[in-house]
């Protein structure tokens, strides 16, 4: 088997700081796994027998609720540590992650985590901070529904995603993967009907642009106003 070369993880931040030889190893123990859209990297419930780093491409990462809902967790971005279940303790991965787009992936398998820790303890550290990172998210997603109303909270999670993913375009800043009116529902705790009808009367507005699984803000200080508009 070809090396695979330590450039592929050079730019992630859970291994910043490390050198050539370090890269290379934890290479080593590493497998290319390919995601075509729609494919799950794991399902929930499943028993958490790897960890992962998006190299390319975009993922889902849902929850079934106690009530049988699902529910859209986050997307999970390049350079983006996931599937970290055994960082917290879990045996089994509490969601799943699917291939929004055709995406690349490394996978260690869980044996490779106390081993890499133990070798570079930055990494545990780093891992920890993205996961705290996660878990501010979710504090402030559960804030946001006690508190706003849900126009807001569906412009917050439409600029969430423009600043974490947008390419600026001709017509706005493109949020650059598939994001369809049931995911902005998920993540925003409105219903498909309430995120569609919002959407058409910002369309109406030229507050943003949207198509099939295809959003475009075109004013962005617009949606902030709604955002943070007062309760």
């Amino acid at each position: 088997m070809a090396r695979l070369d330590r450039s592929l993880i050079a730019d992630c931040p859970a291994f910043a700081g490390l050198n050539a030889a370090a890269l290379d190893d934890i290479l080593a123990r590493a497998q290319i796994l390919r995601l075509p859209k729609g494919e799950t990297a794991f399902q929930q419930g499943q028993t958490a027998d790897r960890f992962f780093l998006l190299l390319h491409g975009r993922l889902r990462v849902t929850r079934i609720n106690t009530q049988g809902a699902q529910i859209l967790v986050r997307f999970v971005a390049p350079n983006d540590l996931f599937g970290v279940a055994m960082a917290i303790g879990a045996p089994a991965y509490p969601g799943t992650a699917t291939a929004a787009v055709d995406s690349l992936a490394l996978a260690w398998p869980n044996a490779a985590w106390a081993e890499l820790i133990a070798a570079y303890p930055t990494v545990a550290i780093k891992a920890m901070q993205s996961i705290g990172g996660r878990l501010q998210d979710t504090q402030e997603r559960v804030l946001d529904l006690s508190t706003q109303h849900v126009e807001q909270r569906i412009a917050g999670a439409v600029l969430k995603l423009a600043r974490q993913a947008g390419r600026e375009t001709e017509g706005g800043t493109l949020i650059d993967f598939p994001l369809s009116r049931q995911d902005l529902a998920e993540m925003t705790g409105a219903t498909l009907h309430t995120v569609s009808r919002t959407l058409s009367a910002w369309e109406a507005k030229g507050l943003v642009d949207c198509g099939r699984q295809k959003v475009v803000v075109r004013d962005v200080r617009g949606l902030e106003a709604i955002a943070s508009k007062e309760t």
